[in-house]
């Protein structure tokens, strides 16, 4: 992929970090092998992304949310992926509401 394509892509290091995760600590990774998981990775995204998006489309709105995401792979038969979203989703917004509640009371707390 190269020209606009590339821009789209996941950053090359980042794959090899990944693939690497899930291998023993003296295997090597082609560098073939890291633009082909990087190929596929992509794909894999603008497809889910596609669909998310065309929901929304339909329902007149602008913003492809994490929900549309988690509904987008159980429409494409990818539920354990979407549970596995969801879970996380649900735990980075409870994060967020701490984090707001915790400005809050620091602001409050600055105008004391």
């Amino acid at each position: 992929m190269n020209g606009a394509e590339g821009d789209k892509t996941l950053p090359i290091a980042n794959v090899g970090r990944i693939m690497k995760q899930s291998l023993p600590p003296n295997a090597k990774i082609s560098k073939e092998s890291k633009q082909l998981m990087q190929e596929c990775a992509t794909e894999f995204i603008s497809f889910v992304t596609g669909e998310a998006s065309d929901k929304c489309h339909k329902e007149n709105r602008k913003t492809v949310s994490g929900d549309d995401i988690c509904w987008a792979l159980c429409s494409l038969g990818f539920d354990n992926y979407a549970e596995a979203i969801g879970r996380y989703l649900y735990k980075y917004r409870q994060a967020e509401l701490v984090k707001l509640n915790q400005n809050k009371l620091e602001t409050a707390k600055d105008k004391v």
